[in-house]
């Protein structure tokens, strides 16, 4: 038998909660370490939906990356949206369990993912961790890479738009279409806050999701890399597929398996674009 116990060992050797930003919350949500996990469940959100696929899936635990009590709750009432949701998945038996910043600063981690969705190679942290605690190198959030072979940015755009899931919010483009990239960081999530890494860098174009007005046009004021803008959610989707292998690879170890689906729900916010 897999115990839930066992999955999360594997998860905190990949994902280690150590590793996350002190502001975050990861880790189990819900469950107990001794329930037997058969089925697990990969999403990027929480969200309601997301949970009905869990509970009405027969899965036992769900691992998604965002998590779903990032500020403190004084109740869990199931009167509340995110109390119903509590509510039902410890009624049904499911476990929640979060692997976000952890899963940003691992290697491999979030941005692994989506720089090799878009063929990204030689790929080095963009924000390294510092070095405390004989930490594993290569740690830190985003990844700075190379591509095979240098493209216009508007074909670089349409290479983004065909690798990832596609999604109300599209793909938005600044800078000059016909401008030549080779060089690409990248940071799945919102990055509007690396905007100094990513020039220190010199790269050619900077991939990421959720850039605002005036970070965006400061930086295309400093003469910064061309920005590629997509929805949060679909610059995070492919980590999912390396989160299901890499559990499944740690739990072949010990002697385990579990069965593992990955969720095609769109939960991005934005469902319509005119």
């Amino acid at each position: 038998m897999t115990t839930l116990g066992d999955v999360l060992a594997v998860l905190d050797r990949l994902y280690d909660p150590a590793w996350a930003e002190d502001w975050d919350a990861v880790g189990l949500v819900t469950g107990d370490p001794d329930q037997e996990v058969r089925r697990v469940l990969f999403a990027v959100d929480p969200m309601r939906a997301v949970v009905d696929e869990a509970i009405d899936g027969g899965f036992d635990l769900l691992v998604t990356h965002h998590p779903l009590l990032l500020r403190g709750v004084n109740s869990v009432a199931a009167t509340t949206p995110k109390g119903r949701v509590i509510t039902d998945l410890i009624r049904a038996g499911v476990a929640l369990h979060v692997c976000h910043t952890n899963a940003d600063n691992a290697n491999p981690g979030v941005s692994d993912a989506l720089a090799a969705a878009i063929g990204l190679r030689d790929t080095h942290p963009l924000k390294a961790m510092p070095a405390e605690h004989q930490l594993p190198s290569g740690l830190g959030g985003g990844r700075v890479g190379v591509l095979e072979e240098p493209l216009p940015l508007r074909e670089f755009a349409r290479l983004v738009a065909e690798r990832l899931p596609r999604t109300g919010h599209g793909v938005r483009v600044a800078g000059d279409l016909d401008r030549m990239i080779g060089t690409v960081a990248v940071v799945g999530g919102a990055g509007d806050s690396e905007f100094a890494r990513v020039r220190e860098a010199g790269v050619d174009a900077y991939l990421t999701a959720d850039l605002r007005h005036h970070p965006a046009t400061e930086a295309q004021a400093y003469g910064d890399p061309a920005l590629v803008d997509v929805a949060h959610w679909a610059s995070e989707w492919p980590w999912l597929a390396d989160a299901e292998r890499l559990l499944l690879e740690g739990l072949a170890t010990r002697g385990s398996t579990v069965d593992t689906h990955i969720s095609t729900l769109c939960t991005d916010a934005w469902t319509l674009r005119i």
